[in-house]
């Protein structure tokens, strides 16, 4: 199934995507309340046209976006020359992670801005995105993914130069402007991805392939990632974790290549779809 938030005009719905048609639910509230009462326990309005509605993010959680750095192990090579001597020059034996905030999220084709003049390094990173539809805490990565209610594409826009070298190197600076979480353009639900290990992973900028990977090359699975977040931490339904970005990001590229104003970035994952932004020059 794939659920989405939309506005056709009247604030905030949600519904399920068929074909060509949003089939709007009654009684929902919004996601994390779908999420929460379970997608089988409503009823459907008469259909919409698909065309006839703006798509929305299909989440916002109530939560920092928990993310993970440096899970595919090509993407981790091609950063190397831009880590300083004394950072880490192997991959961890566990995920490096960080948040980014929820008021950075945008939906399918809304504008990222540009952080120009504070910087021109702009960059993409499509990722996995997991939805959490079960609380648990310290969960075996054997029973993980019962915990997921589905998955959504996510781009981990990034500021490099902000990123990488102020404010001490931290992330969570360089990742957070505002606009820089497309998430969408809906939610699938778990059942139609029993393995999420298995799914090719692309970025196209204006049209061009960029990142062109699988699921498979993650160093750190949804399992795992799942399993370890959890650990002393409860999870919760509605939360969104964001599972890393292959290689072919603009920073690796010799020269690097970074977004401006006009661009468009389409982000498609295997049995999801296709997370469409463009580029704006920023206020």
């Amino acid at each position: 199934m794939k659920l989405c938030t939309f506005d056709e005009g009247a604030g905030r719905l949600t519904g399920v995507i068929e074909g060509d048609s949003i089939l709007p639910l009654r009684g929902t509230v919004d996601m994390l309340d779908l999420i929460q009462r379970g997608a089988g326990s409503t009823s459907a309005a008469p259909a919409l046209p698909l065309h006839s509605v703006r798509l929305l993010a299909p989440i916002v959680p109530k939560r920092n976006v928990f993310c993970v750095g440096w899970n595919y192990a090509a993407h981790f090579a091609e950063g190397k020359a831009f880590r300083p001597a004394d950072a880490v020059q192997e991959i961890p034996d566990h995920p490096a992670l960080f948040t980014k905030n929820p008021f950075a999220i945008i939906g399918p084709e809304a504008a990222i801005r540009h952080p120009a003049p504070i910087s021109d390094q702009l960059d993409y990173e499509v990722e996995l995105a997991v939805v959490i539809g079960r609380a648990g805490r310290d969960i075996r990565e054997a029973d993980a993914l019962d915990h997921v209610f589905g998955y959504t594409i996510a781009n981990d826009v990034s500021v490099r130069d902000v990123q990488r070298t102020w404010h001490g190197g931290q992330w969570f600076k360089g990742k957070n402007f505002d606009t820089h979480l497309p998430l969408g353009p809906w939610i699938v639900t778990a059942d139609e991805i029993p393995d999420p290990q298995s799914l090719r992973i692309t970025t196209r900028v204006n049209g061009a392939t960029k990142q062109d990977s699988n699921t498979k090359q993650m160093v750190f699975p949804v399992a795992q990632v799942i399993a370890e977040l959890s650990a002393g931490l409860t999870l919760h339904p509605g939360d969104v974790i964001m599972t890393g970005t292959p290689d072919g990001v603009g920073m690796g590229r010799t020269p690097p290549e970074w977004l401006k104003p006009g661009d468009v970035v389409e982000l498609e994952i295997e049995r999801i779809g296709v997370l469409r932004n463009h580029i704006e020059r920023g206020a």
